[in-house]
C-alpha cells in the first residue's frame, strides 16, 4: 500500500536533479510505502539520461515517465497525478530538495491525524547566503498564518491562513489524492495548462475541497532561489496571469456563499488580490511593457479589472480595512499602484 506519492517534474535541471532525488532516497522509510514519480518534459540538457542512471543506482525507488512533447509544468504535474497511486501527493520541484526528517515527520502526522491537507514551512536555498538573507529570516519561512501542530476541521481557516501568508506554492502542501478526483474530467482538479502562476490558481481551489488540515511549522523543503524564476523573469503574459490567478477562486466562492461572507476570508482574498495587482502593475509601469502589443494604459486597466473581479472588497473598502489594521504603508503602496498611470 502506497501512502505517499512524491511527484517530481523535470525540465532541463541536470545540474540539480541528483541532489533533489537524493534528498528523497536518503530518508526512505524502512516500511516503504512511498512512490517517487519523475517525469521528463522533453529536456534538452541530458536530464533524461541522468534520470535513467539514477534509476539504475536506486533500483525500484524511481518510477520514470516521459512526455512525447514539451507541455510545461502544469501538464507534467497533471500527468503524474493521473499516474500516482499513493494516498497523499507531494509535489517537489526538481531544483529543490527535501530537508532531513521531512518524510518521517509527515508520516507521523498522517498516521495519527489523517488530515486532508498537511502544510509545512520552507527555507530559501541560495548558493551564497548573505547577511541580508539571514535578516529576512530565509532559513525558516512560514507558509501559513494559523493554528499549528494540531488537526483543524475548518475550511475557512485553511483558506484564510494560506491567503494571508501568500505562500501558495504547491510543494509546501501535501494533500490527499482523493481531493484531486472528480466524477468526470471536468470535475477533477488539475493545474491550468499554459498559464503562469499555476500554483496560485490551483492551491486555493484545493483548500476548498479539504475538510481538515494540519500545519507543521517546520521547514521541510529547501526552495532554491534561481535567477530564472518566474518572478525574476517577469513579462507581460506573466503579469496578466498573476493578476488573474485568483479569478477561479472568486468564481468558486460564489457557489459557497456562507463561506464567502466570512469577514476574515473576505479580507484575506482581497489582500492577496492586491498583492498580485501590485506585482503585476509594478512590471507594467517600470518595464516599458506593451511596446510590441497593447499599450501600458490598456494593460493597467486590465489588471485593475482583474483585481475587482477577484477581490470581495472594493479598492476603497480594502484601503479602509488596511487603515483599521494600522497598515499605513501597505495602504499607501496599494493605492499608489492601483491608481498608477503607466506611460508608453
Amino acid at each position: 500500500m502506497m501512502w505517499l506519492s512524491i511527484l517530481v517534474p523535470v525540465y532541463n535541471v541536470q545540474s540539480y536533479l541528483e541532489e533533489c532525488l537524493n534528498s528523497v532516497i536518503t530518508q526512505w522509510p524502512p516500511e516503504g510505502g512511498v512512490q517517487v514519480l519523475v517525469l521528463d518534459d522533453c529536456s534538452t540538457d541530458g536530464s533524461w539520461a541522468l534520470m535513467q542512471q539514477l534509476s539504475a543506482r536506486w533500483p525500484g525507488r524511481l518510477q520514470l515517465l516521459r512526455h512525447q512533447h514539451n507541455a510545461g509544468l502544469s501538464a507534467a504535474r497533471n500527468t503524474m497525478i493521473d499516474a500516482a497511486t499513493g494516498d497523499y501527493l507531494w509535489f517537489l520541484d526538481s531544483d529543490d530538495k527535501l530537508l532531513p526528517g521531512a518524510i518521517a515527520h509527515l508520516h507521523g502526522i498522517v498516521r495519527q491525524h489523517a488530515p486532508d491537507v498537511v502544510l509545512c514551512d520552507f527555507q530559501v536555498w541560495r548558493e551564497r547566503v548573505q547577511l541580508k538573507h539571514r535578516l529576512r529570516g530565509e532559513a525558516h519561512k512560514r507558509s501559513f498564518d494559523g493554528p499549528a501542530d494540531g488537526l483543524v476541521r475548518q475550511r475557512s481557516q485553511l483558506l484564510t491562513g494560506m491567503l494571508m501568508m501568500g505562500q501558495l506554492h504547491a510543494w509546501s502542501k501535501i494533500s490527499r489524492r482523493a481531493l484531486w478526483a472528480g466524477t468526470d474530467s471536468a470535475a477533477a482538479l488539475r493545474f491550468p495548462v499554459g498559464r503562469y502562476f499555476e500554483d496560485m490558481a490551483t492551491m486555493p481551489l484545493l483548500a476548498l475541497r479539504a475538510d481538515s488540515f494540519f500545519y507543521a511549522p517546520q521547514p521541510w523543503v529547501a526552495y532554491r532561489q534561481r535567477a530564472s524564476s518566474i518572478l525574476a523573469t517577469m513579462n507581460t503574459a506573466k503579469a496578466l496571469d498573476l493578476s488573474a490567478a485568483l479569478l477561479g477562486l472568486a468564481h468558486a466562492l460564489h457557489t459557497a456563499p456562507q463561506l464567502a461572507q466570512q469577514p476574515a476570508l473576505r479580507f484575506a482574498l482581497a489582500h492577496q488580490a492586491a498583492r498580485s495587482l501590485m506585482g503585476a502593475m509594478r512590471y507594467i509601469c517600470q518595464s516599458g511593457a506593451g511596446a510590441a502589443g497593447p499599450v501600458p494604459s490598456v494593460l493597467a486597466e486590465q489588471l485593475r479589472h482583474n483585481f475587482r473581479a477577484a477581490s470581495p472588497l472594493s479598492p476603497e473598502a480594502l484601503a479602509s480595512a488596511y487603515l483599521r489594521r494600522g497598515w499605513w504603508l501597505r495602504r499607501r503602496k496599494f493605492l499608489r499602484w492601483f491608481q498608477a498611470t503607466p506611460t508608453p
